[in-house]
């Protein structure tokens, strides 16, 4: 029961604050880019545009969230409710990946791609990947230029091999690198048990790191350590 409640939230503080107005009118923007393109070109470009954008929303927006969070002072009050960190990190991953599949779903579509599962699947991971990640940096971050900073090196690690393996650039030893993965899953290509099984591993392993930071910014709230 706090589990919905507090994703219903979430979900009204994004729409509260554009995140789905910005998304309804990117969304619009990437359709018209994917028709201007050859029939040809069009899968390569939908899985570019869905891995990039929507998958990764997580970590291009957690920094915001948790920022007007803090200038709300909603970190006290979470600190002080009843409210678990973990539900607090599946809330806000759920809420985000739902956007992020509405509209994978769509560009797929469009694009005619015919593995509509698969790009979901590949978005819900790659999705649930980055907004992890993209919340341990949030935590520890005062500025959103701070944010974007600590957000560079992940955006090389993430998307320079996955946008490299696309393109067959990569040793195919690279193939179950877990950026890897999901991009095969949203342009349609193989993959393999072994990839899955440690994308899975290292999706645990962030959410159990996300859970400790959330845990030490809510001790830190307001200023001083609870």
């Amino acid at each position: 029961m706090r589990l919905r409640h507090l994703f219903l939230w979430d979900m009204r503080f994004q729409a509260k604050y554009g995140f789905y107005l910005l998304y309804g009118l990117l969304t619009i923007l990437y359709i018209v880019i994917l028709f201007a393109l050859p029939q040809a070109w069009r899968g390569r470009a939908a899985a570019l545009l869905i891995f990039s954008d929507p998958a990764a929303m997580g970590l291009f927006f957690m920094g915001a969230i948790v920022l007007l969070e803090k200038s709300q002072r909603v970190p006290c009050a979470f600190a002080a409710a009843p409210i678990r960190a973990a539900e607090y990190v599946v809330s806000k991953t759920a809420s985000l990946c739902f956007i992020s599949l509405i509209v994978a779903a769509i560009l797929a579509i469009v694009a005619g791609l015919p593995h509509l599962p698969g790009v979901l699947l590949g978005t819900a991971l790659s999705g649930i990947l980055f907004t992890l990640l993209g919340m341990i940096l949030a935590t520890k971050i005062t500025s959103l230029n701070q944010f974007i900073l600590f957000t560079v090196p992940v955006e090389i690690a993430c998307f320079v091999p996955a946008v490299l393996h696309l393109f067959q650039l990569l040793p195919t030893e690279l193939r179950n690198y877990p950026a890897n993965v999901c991009m095969d899953m949203i342009a349609g290509k193989g993959f393999t048990a072994v990839g899955i099984l440690l994308t899975v591993a290292v999706i645990i392993i962030l959410f159990y790191l996300a859970e400790k930071c959330v845990l030490k910014m809510w001790g830190s709230a307001g200023g001083v350590k609870l």
